[in-house]
């Protein structure tokens, strides 16, 4: 009898260890990649784990007050385009819930869909009239949107670049935060003002902070995060203060999280001067955003300037990344344009890579948003842009992956 009792629970000790050790490698496998998975910068380029990280992503606008289905269609659409990294804008920001403190943009009255603006009663930061500060909405229709598109992210091995906050006033923004305090100053006000510097760096420490309950990761700490960015298109006035602001909130970033990278999100338009920022040492990469329509330039100059762009980053030894473009669909050359400008994008070794703006897929309502003015807006639809952009991904990955990427010489400029 102890012979048999002594056989069972040797059985039963090897049973428990087999099971230990199952559910070790099961929660080894869904648990936090270690830190060597967060993408870091060498020179030029972007690296995951040591080897290059070529970044051929979208922009979105909407999925931090759209619906779950409507983030989940927008991460699935970017997955099939062969995307690697989804670009968002935290936000919205009102005034207060009670209307005595003004929203300076039409928030409750809406009627349009996410696409369109239409944020179904969500909202991120709001005044509190009692007691008369800023407040952080962490319910459904807050800062819970932000952990469900992190994990959804995550799911599908795709990386977010995320904006702390909008400049514009689309969705309040900055706009919004510094017309609490009664100002009108666009351009100056709030990067300067104490209470606006303090309001920023309350919120920007309260994302970083949040442990997202859906994954058991605070945000610091989960790289699905590719990067922040302080702002997008952050345009305070003057120049001098917008690199004071930048030098200063990149800073504050960085003393909160040692493992992701900081960008300034700002546009940059055409020219050398307007990357000053890389020199700000806590900026690990440059951003541009090139819209050839606005800039005036032919399709071949917005060839070459990409090309100086990526020149830029050589002599800063920084990636500068081309994070926002678009060229109208209407234009009876879109698809070979967008072909010609990634495929200079994919075989310049100081070109670090590119998100288009941007890309929306089906609403509720079952169709595709309206983009009747700028059009620039990208379905998943077979069309010849769609097609374009997916062959660009997939031939990015084969460039970079076989080290074929080589300088090339500039086209002249008719």
């Amino acid at each position: 009898m102890d012979m048999h009792w002594q056989r069972v629970k040797r059985r039963l000790r090897g049973a428990c260890l087999l099971l230990l050790a199952f559910l070790f490698a099961s929660a080894a496998a869904a648990g936090p990649q270690p830190e060597a998975s967060f993408i870091k910068t060498s020179g030029t380029m972007f690296t995951l784990e040591g080897k290059p990280f070529f970044v051929t992503g979208v922009n979105n606008h909407y999925l931090t007050f759209a619906s779950p289905n409507e983030v989940t269609r927008v991460l699935d659409d970017a997955v099939a385009m062969g995307a690697n990294v989804v670009r968002v804008i935290l936000g919205p920001v009102i005034g207060s819930r009670d209307g005595t403190v003004p929203t300076i943009w039409d928030w409750r009255n809406s009627t349009a869909d996410a696409s369109n603006l239409g944020v179904n009663g969500a909202v991120l930061l709001y005044w509190d009239t009692e007691k008369n500060a800023m407040a952080i909405n962490d319910g459904p229709k807050g800062v819970q949107k932000i952990d469900f598109l992190i994990a959804e992210a995550g799911k599908r091995h795709l990386r977010l670049i995320i904006a702390f906050l909008d400049f514009w006033d689309y969705t309040g923004g900055a706009q919004q935060m510094r017309a609490w305090y009664g100002s009108t100053d666009k351009s100056t006000f709030f990067f300067a003002d104490p209470r606006t510097k303090r309001d920023y760096k309350t919120w920007v420490a309260h994302v970083i902070r949040r442990v997202n309950p859906l994954t058991g990761l605070a945000y610091r700490n989960d790289p699905t995060i590719m990067a922040w960015e302080l702002m997008n298109e952050g345009n305070a006035s003057p120049e001098s203060l917008r690199l004071d602001w930048t030098a200063e909130m990149s800073a504050y970033v960085k003393s909160l999280d040692s493992n992701h990278l900081v960008g300034s999100g700002n546009a940059n338009a055409i020219g050398e001067p307007r990357v000053a920022d890389l020199t700000i040492p806590t900026l690990d990469f440059g951003t541009w955003h090139g819209y050839p329509l606005y800039f005036g330039l032919t399709v071949r100059q917005f060839d070459n300037t990409i090309a100086d762009y990526c020149q830029i980053a050589s002599r800063v030894q920084k990636p500068v990344l081309l994070e926002e473009f678009g060229y109208a669909r209407s234009n009876p050359d879109s698809a070979e344009a967008y072909a010609g400008w990634l495929d200079t994008l994919a075989r310049d070794p100081d070109c670090s890579g590119w998100l288009v703006w941007r890309l929306v897929s089906l609403q509720d309502h079952g169709h595709y948003p309206a983009d009747e003015h700028d059009q620039f807006d990208v379905h998943n639809d077979a069309s010849p842009i769609w097609t374009a952009l997916k062959a660009a991904a997939a031939n990015a990955a084969q460039i970079r992956k076989s080290g074929r990427a080589s300088v090339r010489t500039p086209r002249e400029t008719p």
